[in-house]
């Protein structure tokens, strides 16, 4: 497996790794998180002149009670932010329970707010005043019951879960300063770097044995958060969190299978590939040659993404590294020449710099003493231009390239937070993670060289081969992850997946849409979805699975603009100020306009496409046909 001192360059493709590997914080992997997670007393409809048994309420009488709402959320979400990021970057139990309580505020008003905006539904209102009561009925992923006992219970349960991961520990850790005792950084080295079949395996279940205790306190969360949603007009959560696309929940469940059907054939084409090379490595009485891959030796701790075992495929050996690794210690970066870096990227397209706030107040290194949240995320925290990021960076291209990721989102937030808080999000969530990851994209070699990273690039076609299943070992291989996770949870709020079944049914889907098995066998006294931090987090999913298609139409749109000529896979936009006047405009949007609107201001399309995905990697594709050959695809 790939050695974190000489790995292949991953690239754009790593561009989320850190959001991705478990990590995305709640209030910030994207605006619409930073609000959903727990959103007291309200100043109910009645207030703005709403009275009961009165006339039809007004235009005037709408438009009046969503400038409350949008005053009330902006004091009631910057005082949970700022709790949120105390927390993340100083976890005690003290400023857990800040979040509790900022989050049951939050949670009671807007439970109330919702309830409050459907008597005006079918008011001749303006636009804005109708999109911002259609976007305050869906503004929150943790619907919070009437009970106030139930509310606070669900509060404190949600934070418990978040903080039990955030802490977590294995191994004997009797002495917790002993080697003996791990967390999930060390699983992940271990997953990552590591050609022991059985090391792999001890820190994959070891990583696994902490979440057994989040189970009950899931079942129970799952129960107050469907009694939360019920009480706004809900089936259950599931349906809530899929009626936040601009169209009904059934359609956007299609939508989902839709794009995955697009790409499923080139994921399947990859499958194959890497259980044949893996198949070689471990022996085929551990990689069958037509079944699942175990789920430990794909080198990630979720076998979500796979670029660590680049190393044992790489296409084209005589190829130069493609990894700047080296570069970037070479020319002595640290984390704030790292980030500094990446802002200049933005710069380049006509954005304005970061604000000095930024500099002053983001968390680049882990702190001694004290226990972090290292996960990579970005911030607006008063949601004011307050921008910052929170990653525990190390000087490598895995990092280089994330940070690159971080900072689409503060520039998204940049361009919209002088709008009304429930427009400071993106178009949709995936909106979000797909202008992240979007700009990576354009990290090319030809950039790294601009930058002094790389000393020269190869102009083989082998070259771009070995760069493309890199990429596709990340970007291709995560598609079935990140649509399977809230399939999930769908059906655990909905109550299909039984809370006795929660284990065999994580594994269904993961056997079903990724093609990959756990290693050894799994029962119901094992809660393994609680070791994905999105769980215990309750951060929704699709956003992800969403970003991996956007992603690749953003950025061909971007290079249209930048008037770039060849294939897509080696565009860069860095320095377009016609791209960058384009994507501003988009970004500016925030969620005021439906997403299609938002899709065809940037991509002149209204419909989500994975066709461009599928462009960017045609090199990757004819490669794997030709390396398959012979081979029996799928499990």
């Amino acid at each position: 497996m790939r050695r974190p001192s000489s790995s292949p360059l991953v690239l754009a493709a790593l561009a989320s790794s850190l959001t991705l590997l478990g990590c995305s914080p709640k209030p910030t992997d994207s605006k619409a998180a930073a609000k959903a997670d727990t959103k007291s007393d309200s100043k109910p409809a009645e207030e703005v002149g709403v009275e009961a048994g009165a006339d039809a309420p007004t235009a005037e009488q709408a438009k009046a009670f969503v400038t409350e709402v949008d005053a009330k959320l902006r004091e009631l979400w910057t005082a949970e932010s700022k709790a949120a990021w105390t927390n993340a970057t100083d976890i005690t139990d003290e400023h857990a329970a800040a979040v509790a309580a900022a989050s049951e505020q939050s949670m009671a008003y807007i439970g109330q707010a919702i309830k409050d905006a459907r008597k005006f539904d079918g008011v001749a209102a303006d636009p804005e005043t109708l999109r911002q009561l259609h976007l305050l009925k869906v503004a929150t992923t943790l619907p919070a019951p009437n009970d106030p006992a139930k509310r606070k219970e669900l509060a404190e349960t949600a934070t418990k879960l978040d903080s039990m991961y955030g802490s977590a520990k294995w191994g004997d850790c009797t002495d917790p300063e002993a080697d003996s005792c791990k967390d999930m950084g060390d699983a992940m080295e271990i997953i990552s770097s590591s050609d022991d079949y059985d090391e792999l395996l001890a820190a994959w279940e070891g990583w696994r044995s902490i979440a057994p205790p989040m189970r009950p306190l899931y079942q129970r969360f799952a129960e107050l958060g469907n009694e939360g949603a019920r009480d706004i007009g809900y089936k259950d959560v599931g349906e809530l969190w899929r009626s936040g696309y601009d169209m009904s929940p059934a359609q956007f469940e299609a939508e989902m299978e839709r794009l995955w059907q697009q790409v499923k054939p080139l994921y399947t084409q990859l499958h194959c590939h890497a259980r044949a090379k893996l198949g070689e490595k471990y022996g085929v009485d551990k990689v069958p040659a037509d079944g699942m891959i175990p789920a430990h030796l794909v080198g990630n701790l979720w076998a979500q993404e796979w670029p660590n075992i680049y190393d044992d495929m790489v296409p084209y050996a005589d190829q130069p590294s493609i990894d700047v690794t080296e570069g970037l210690k070479n020319a002595k970066f640290d984390e704030h020449k790292m980030v500094k870096t990446a802002e200049g990227f933005f710069v380049s397209l006509g954005m304005d710099p970061l604000p000095d706030t930024f500099w002053e107040r983001s968390l680049f290194v882990q702190p001694e003493g004290r226990d972090v949240q290292c996960h990579a995320s970005a911030w607006d925290v008063d949601y004011n231009n307050d921008l910052r990021i929170k990653m525990c960076i190390k000087i490598d291209m895995e990092d280089f390239v994330t940070i690159h990721h971080e900072l689409g989102h503060n520039y998204y937030y940049q361009n919209y937070y002088t709008k009304p808080m429930l427009f400071q999000s993106g178009a949709n969530d995936g909106f979000h993670e797909g202008i992240g990851d979007t700009l990576a994209l354009s990290v090319t070699p030809a950039y790294l060289q601009s930058m002094g990273l790389l000393d020269e690039i190869s102009e083989d076609p082998k070259a771009v081969i070995n760069k493309q299943l890199a990429d596709g070992l990340e970007k291709i291989a995560f598609l079935p992850f990140g649509l399977l996770i809230d399939r999930w949870r769908w059906g655990v709020f909905s109550g299909e997946i039984k809370p006795e079944d929660y284990n065999a049914a994580w594994w269904k889907l993961r056997n079903e849409y990724q093609g990959v098995a756990a290693p050894v066998e799994r029962s119901e006294a094992d809660f393994d979805p609680g070791a994905k931090y999105h769980i215990p987090a309750n951060t929704p999913y699709a956003r992800y699975f969403l970003a991996r298609i956007l992603q690749f139409q953003f950025h061909k749109a971007l290079c249209d603009a930048a008037g770039h000529e060849g294939p897509l896979h080696t565009c860069s936009i860095y320095a377009s100020k016609e791209a960058g006047k384009k994507l501003k405009a988009m970004l500016a949007m925030g969620a005021s306009q439906p997403w299609p609107d938002a899709l065809e201001a940037i991509a002149g399309t209204r419909k989500m496409d994975a066709g461009p995905m599928l462009e960017y990697f045609e090199p990757l594709q004819e490669y794997l046909s030709q390396q398959n050959q012979g081979r029996t695809c799928g499990w």
